[in-house]
C-alpha cells in the first residue's frame, strides 16, 4: 500500500515534470537519477540536491528502501503496530497515511528536524513518504495482501462450495484460480503469522484494524469461498460495492439469533410436508414439486419480511411451473382447499377454458404476521412458456406504482423467479432485463430468484449454457449476483435480507442464484436416471434440507427432536383438514386464481349497454386547437420549421370541422384524458410515429432534452398521459404493456409495432396472453394493438401485419349467427376473447379507440392502422362523424349514386381498410360508380352478420364480390368466406315459369303467347356465393419488386370491377 502511494505520487504529480521518463519506476531510482535529466524544474532539483546530499553520507552504499536501513524501518513499523506511541509522531503519522481514506492520503507529516537552511524539504512533494527509509518487502507484503483481499472479493465465487450435491462447480470450472492461493505473491507459511494493516477496501477485520496473515485468509475464505459466492465487482460504483462488502465480510453479520432459526425451520418444514402431501394423496398427478429446492419458499418470504419492514406494501411475483402450487400455499397462504381442489375432476362454476393448476395465478390480500403489516401478493398466471411472463410481471408493477403514485417503488415491488436453463436460454430474460433502467418502464429494481436445480429438463448445463454461469445475463445492468448453497438455509436467508435491502436502497435488480438439485424428474412421473445416472444416484443418498437443518439446530440446542417432531404433526393435520373440505367442493371455480381482480369495476353494470363514444363540439375543437398550437412558452421555444407547417396544417383542419388520421387520433385521447381516463402509448419511435405523422413530443431545436407534450397540457384536471419511445424490443414491451393494461380497466393502454410485420417476434405474448388469456385465467384486458398494415409496394417485411393469423384466434363459430336483438353487437363483442378492426376513416378510428374504455367489459383490440392513409387527402371525417349521437360503424355503407338506385347495382364489392380508396378510384376511372356498390368491413371479427345481410338484401340483383389487396391464403378472405356463407344461408322466394308457360320454351316450340299457364311462387334454398377479388396465393407477404407490387394491384383491381 505505501508503494502504491509513491507510485501514484509520483505518476500524477511528478511524471508531468519529466516527461521522457518511461513507465513507473520505482521512486529511490527516479530520485537517484533526477539530478541527470534535464527536464527538471527547480522544484525537482531540490529533491535532486536532497539525493545527493544523501548519496554523500553512510547509508549512500545502501540501496534505497534496503539494507540495514530497511531493517529499522521494519522494527519501527512492527513496534507502531503494537502500540502507535511508542514512535516518533512522524513515524505515526507516515504509518497511518499510508492507508488514508480519499483526501487525506499526502498530508505532511511533522518532521523529526526542522529544514536546514538552504535544503528544499522531500516532503513538499513526497509528503506521504516522510524521510526515513521503509523496507521495500514490507511494502510489496502490504500490497499483496491488498490484492490478495480484492482477489478474493473478485474471484471468490469461483471456488465457493455451492453445490449441496458437491459434485461440480456452479461456474463449470473446477480449477482454482491462483489469484487465491497466497504463494502466487511469494507469501510462505512463515508469512501466516505476520500482521498486516488492513485497507479501507475490506470489512473482514470489523473493530480491527490489523490481522495476522492467516486470520485475514480464514475470514475471506468464511465470506466469499463457503456456501455464498458474490460477483460485484464488476459493479461502476464504488459505493454499490462498498454496500456489499460491508453487508458480507463485516464479521458476526450472518448470525441468526434462536427465534430467527426457529422460524427458518417452521417454514422449511411447511414447504417440506406441503410437497410431501402432495405425494401421498395424489402420488401420479403432474404438480412440479419443489423437492430438493425447499429452501425457496423460506427465501421467498424472508424477502417480502424484509420488503414489508422496509415499506412495501404489494409484491408481484411471477414464476414457471416448478414449485409453483408451494409457493401459493406457503407464501401467498392461498386456502388448502382450493389449491386440492384442482386435483379433482369437477365442472367449472364460471365461464373458461381453465387452465392446469401449476400455471394458474392468485391475488392475495394478508397480514404479514412477521412485521404486523398489511401485504398484498400477486402470482401472475403464465404459460409453459418459460421467461415469458417476466415482462407481463414488470408491467403489471410499473402500473401499480403509477397508481399508487409510487414514483421510487418503494410500495410496491416485483419478484421474478427463473429456471437455470431458461434463464439464459430465453432471450426475453435479455429483453426484460435491459427495460429495468428505462425512465418510462423502470420498476425501480426487481428480486430475481433462479432455483437452480443444476440440470435443464435432461440436459446438463455444460450443453446449455456457453458461460460460466447461469445468470451471467444479469452482469448486462450491474446487478449483483448472489450464488447460494441451498443446503445452508442461513446463509440463503441472510442473502434475501441483503437481496431485499440492495433494491430498497439503490433501486435496481439483484440475483439470488440458489444453487439446489431437482430429486425427482422434470416431473414426477419422469425417470431421471436415463439422462443423469450419477446425479442421481447421489441425490437418493442426500439428506432434505430439512433433515440436515433440523439436526444442526438440535445440536446447537435451539431446538430438540420433539418440537421438531411436532411442527411436521400439526402442518400434516392442517393438510388434511383442508383435504377434508375439498372433498365436499363440487365445481371449480377459476374467479378463485385471479390475479388482478378490478374491485368495484363490474358492480352495478348492465353487461350489454355500452356508453356512447361521439363527444361534444366543443370539445372536439379544444383539443384540436391546444393539439395544433405551440408551447405556451413559443417565444423560447424553438420549433423545427417542418413541425410549425404540421401544426398550422392541423389548426386549418381544425377550423374547417375535418380531420385526419393523427388528429382523430389525439382527439381520441384528448377525450379521454377529459373524462379522467389514463392514456398510455408504447413502442418504438411512438412519440413522433414510424411515420412521422404524429408528433405527440415536440423537441426545442436549440436545447438538449427540452420537449413540450401537447397532450398532456389540454386541460388542468385531466388525466395522466404517457407516450413512451421503447426499446427496440417486440416480445418483452409487448408484454410489458400487457402487464400495465391488466392493473386498472380505467385505462387505454396501446402497444404500436413500428411497421405491423413485427409483431410475430412477439408471438408467445400474442399467442398465450393476449387470445387466450380470459379463456384460461378469466382475466380481461383491453390492450389495444396498433399494427401499420398494407401493400405498398414496401416488400414483404414492410406490408403486412398478418391479419389472418389473428382472425385464425378469433374464437367465434363460422358456421353459427347468433340471434337478431338490438344487444346483438355488444353481445358479439362480449362473447369474443378480441376484437379485429381494420379501419378506414379516422372518424371510425376515433370511435374504435373510446368503445375500449365505454364497453362495461375489457377484450383486447387488434387494429390494423394505415400508413398510406396517414396522408390520403381523401381519408379524413367530419366533425360531424364524431359528435354525440355518432358511434362505430362495424360496416360502412355505400354512400354513393350506387346507393339511390340499389336494384340497379349489378355487383357489390365488400372490402376493409386501405384498398377501398383503391377501388373507389378505380372505380370512378370506369365510371360504375352506379353499377358497383362498394361496402367496408370495418370490424372483421366478430363479424358483423346483421349488418353484412342488410347489405347484401340492400342490392338483391348483385353479384357478391369480397376484395381484398393481401393474398388469398392470407388476409381476411379465409375468415370472411365461410361467415358469408352462414349470413347468407337463408330462405328465399324464387319467381318461377311454367313449363307449358311462355319464355324460352314457348318460343322454342312455337306456342303462343295466350296459352302461357300463371307463375308458379315456390320457396326454395338458394345460396348467393361470394366470390374473391385480390392476390394470388403466396409463401409471402408481398413482392419486392415495384412493377409487380403495380401488376398485382392492376389484376386485383380488374377482377374487382369486372361485371
Amino acid at each position: 500500500m505505501i508503494m502504491h502511494r509513491i507510485q501514484s505520487f509520483v505518476c500524477n504529480n511528478l511524471v508531468p515534470f519529466v516527461p521522457n521518463l518511461v513507465g513507473r519506476k520505482k521512486f529511490a531510482t527516479w530520485v537517484k537519477g533526477a539530478s541527470s535529466n534535464p527536464h527538471l524544474t527547480p522544484y525537482t532539483a531540490a529533491a535532486s540536491y536532497m539525493t545527493r546530499k544523501y548519496a554523500s553520507s553512510s547509508g549512500a552504499a545502501e540501496p534505497f528502501l534496503s539494507g540495514s536501513s530497511s531493517t529499522y524501518v521494519e522494527d519501527m513499523y512492527n513496534a507502531w503496530l503494537q502500540d502507535p506511541s511508542s514512535v516518533h509522531a512522524s513515524w505515526d503519522a507516515f504509518f497511518r497515511n499510508s492507508n488514508a481514506p480519499p483526501g487525506q492520503a499526502y498530508i505532511a507529516p511533522p518532521s523529526i528536524a526542522g529544514p536546514q537552511k538552504g535544503h528544499v524539504p522531500l516532503s513538499m512533494f513526497t509528503s506521504n513518504l516522510g524521510s526515513p527509509q521503509v523496507s521495500e518487502k514490507v511494502i510489496d507484503d502490504h500490497l499483496a495482501v491488498q490484492a490478495i483481499i480484492r482477489s478474493y472479493q473478485i474471484r471468490g465465487h469461483h471456488i465457493a462450495q455451492l453445490d449441496p450435491l458437491g459434485i461440480s462447480s456452479a461456474d463449470l470450472d473446477d480449477r482454482h484460480p491462483p489469484e487465491l492461493l497466497y504463494s502466487h505473491y511469494s507469501f510462505d507459511e512463515q508469512d501466516m503469522d505476520r500482521s498486516f494493516k488492513l485497507p479501507t477496501t475490506t470489512f473482514i477485520g470489523g473493530k480491527e484494524k490489523i490481522l495476522t496473515l492467516r486470520e485475514i485468509l480464514k475470514r475471506l475464505e468464511n465470506v466469499y469461498c463457503r456456501h455464498i459466492g458474490v460477483e460485484f465487482m464488476f459493479i461502476n460504483s464504488l459505493e454499490q460495492c462498498n454496500w456489499i462488502r460491508q453487508r458480507l465480510e463485516t464479521p458476526g453479520v450472518m448470525d441468526f439469533d434462536a427465534n430467527a432459526k426457529r422460524m427458518i425451520l417452521a417454514r422449511l418444514t411447511r414447504a417440506t410436508g406441503f410437497e410431501a402431501f402432495l405425494a401421498r394423496k395424489w402420488s401420479s398427478e403432474k404438480r412440479f414439486g419443489l423437492e430438493g429446492a425447499e429452501i425457496l419458499i423460506p427465501a421467498m418470504k424472508q424477502i417480502i419480511d424484509k420488503s414489508t419492514e422496509l415499506g412495501v406494501e404489494s409484491v408481484v411475483m411471477g414464476m414457471p411451473h416448478r414449485g409453483r402450487l408451494n409457493v401459493l400455499a406457503n407464501v401467498c397462504r392461498k386456502p388448502l382447499e382450493q389449491i386440492f381442489t384442482q386435483f379433482a375432476a369437477l365442472e367449472a362454476a364460471d365461464d373458461g377454458s381453465g387452465d392446469v393448476k401449476y400455471h394458474l395465478g392468485t391475488y392475495i390480500e394478508r397480514l404479514n404476521r412477521v412485521t404486523n403489516k398489511n401485504i398484498r401478493l400477486a402470482v401472475v398466471a403464465n404459460p409453459s412458456h418459460l421467461e415469458a411472463v417476466d415482462p407481463v410481471v414488470q408491467g403489471k408493477t410499473r402500473a401499480e406504482q403509477f397508481y399508487r403514485g409510487d414514483g421510487e417503488g418503494k410500495k410496491v415491488m416485483s419478484i421474478l423467479l427463473h429456471g437455470d436453463a431458461a434463464f439464459c436460454g430465453q432471450g426475453v430474460v435479455f429483453e426484460t432485463f435491459h427495460l429495468s433502467d428505462l425512465p418510462d418502464y423502470t420498476t425501480h429494481g426487481t428480486i430475481h430468484i433462479v432455483v437452480n436445480n443444476q440440470v435443464g429438463f435432461t440436459t446438463d448445463p455444460r450443453f446449455s449454457r456457453s458461460s460460466a454461469y447461469c445468470t451471467d445475463v444479469a452482469r448486462v445492468v450491474n446487478a449483483p449476483i448472489f450464488h447460494v448453497n441451498s443446503d445452508d438455509p442461513e446463509a440463503v436467508m441472510h442473502i434475501c435480507n441483503i437481496a431485499a435491502e440492495w433494491r430498497n436502497t439503490f433501486h435496481k435488480d439483484v440475483v439470488i442464484d440458489i444453487v439446489c438439485y431437482r430429486r425427482n424428474g422434470h416431473n414426477e412421473m419422469d425417470e431421471p436416471m436415463f439422462t443423469q445416472p450419477l446425479m442421481y444416484k447421489i441425490i437418493k443418498q442426500t439428506k432434505p434440507v430439512l433433515d440436515k437443518y433440523a439436526e444442526k439446530l438440535i445440536s446447537e440446542g435451539v431446538v430438540n427432536a420433539d418440537e421438531v417432531k411436532d411442527v411436521k404433526e400439526k402442518y400434516d393435520k392442517i393438510c388434511e383438514e383442508a383435504y377434508g373440505k375439498a372433498g365436499k367442493e363440487t365445481h371449480i371455480k377459476f374467479k378463485d386464481w385471479l390475479d388482478s381482480p378490478w374491485s368495484g369495476f363490474f358492480e352495478g353494470k348492465d353487461p350489454l349497454k355500452m356508453s356512447p363514444t361521439g363527444v361534444k363540439e366543443d370539445t372536439l375543437v379544444h383539443i384540436g386547437k391546444r393539439f395544433s398550437s405551440p408551447p405556451p412558452n413559443a417565444a423560447e421555444f424553438v420549433i423545427h420549421k417542418g413541425i410549425e407547417r404540421i401544426l398550422k396544417a392541423r389548426l386549418q383542419m381544425v377550423e374547417q370541422r375535418t380531420v385526419d388520421w393523427a388528429l382523430g387520433e389525439a382527439m381520441a385521447f384528448g377525450a379521454l384524458l377529459k373524462e379522467g381516463i389514463h392514456v398510455r402509448l408504447s413502442g418504438q419511435d411512438v412519440e413522433r410515429g414510424t411515420f412521422s405523422h404524429r408528433h405527440h413530443v415536440l423537441h426545442h431545436q436549440t436545447v438538449d432534452k427540452a420537449t413540450y407534450r401537447p397532450l398532456c397540457n389540454l386541460y388542468p384536471d385531466q388525466a395522466p398521459y404517457s407516450v413512451c419511445n421503447s426499446s427496440l424490443s417486440e416480445f418483452g414491451v409487448l408484454g410489458f404493456e400487457l402487464g400495465y393494461s391488466m392493473t386498472n380497466p380505467n385505462a387505454l393502454v396501446c402497444w404500436e409495432a413500428q411497421f405491423g410485420d413485427f409483431n410475430n417476434t412477439a408471438q408467445c405474448i400474442i399467442d398465450q396472453f393476449i387470445s387466450s388469456g380470459q379463456a384460461k385465467w378469466v382475466r380481461q384486458s383491453g390492450l389495444v394493438m396498433l399494427l401499420p398494415h398494407g401493400m405498398e409496394g414496401m416488400g414483404p417485411e414492410h406490408s403486412s401485419a398478418r391479419l389472418e393469423r389473428f382472425l385464425q384466434m378469433s374464437a367465434d363459430d363460422q358456421d353459427y349467427m347468433p340471434p337478431q336483438s338490438e344487444e346483438f353487437a355488444i353481445r358479439q363483442l362480449h362473447d369474443i376473447n378480441w376484437i379485429v378492426a381494420n379501419c378506414s376513416t379516422p372518424a371510425n378510428y376515433f370511435h374504435i379507440l373510446r368503445r375500449q374504455i365505454a364497453l362495461p367489459f375489457r377484450k383486447p383490440l387488434i387494429l390494423m392502422t394505415p400508413k398510406s392513409l396517414l396522408r390520403h387527402p381523401e381519408a379524413k371525417s367530419s366533425f360531424d362523424e364524431m359528435t354525440e349521437d355518432t358511434q362505430f360503424l362495424r360496416v360502412i355503407p355505400e354512400k354513393g349514386p350506387a346507393a339511390q338506385n340499389p336494384s340497379g347495382v349489378k355487383k357489390l364489392i365488400f372490402c376493409s381498410g386501405k384498398v377501398f380508396y383503391d377501388i373507389k378510384k378505380a372505380r370512378a376511372e370506369k365510371k360504375l360508380e352506379e353499377q358497383i356498390a362498394i361496402a367496408r368491413v370495418e370490424q372483421i371479427s366478430p363479424f358483423p352478420h346483421d349488418l353484412v345481410r342488410e347489405e347484401c338484401a340492400k342490392y338483391a340483383n348483385a353479384k357478391l364480390c369480397w376484395a381484398q389487396e393481401e393474398h388469398k391464403n392470407q388476409g381476411s378472405w379465409t375468415y370472411v368466406q365461410p361467415r358469408f356463407a352462414t349470413a347468407l344461408n337463408k330462405s328465399r322466394e324464387i319467381v318461377q315459369k311454367s313449363e307449358s308457360g311462355g319464355g324460352f320454351l314457348s318460343s322454342l316450340f312455337g306456342k303462343s303467347p295466350e296459352n302461357k299457364q300463371p307463375e308458379v311462387v315456390t320457396t326454395e334454398e338458394q345460396q348467393r356465393t361470394v366470390s374473391y377479388a385480390g392476390r394470388a396465393a403466396a409463401a409471402s407477404a408481398a413482392t419486392g419488386s415495384k412493377m409487380m407490387h403495380l401488376k398485382e394491384l392492376a389484376q386485383l383491381l380488374s377482377d374487382a370491377l369486372s361485371i
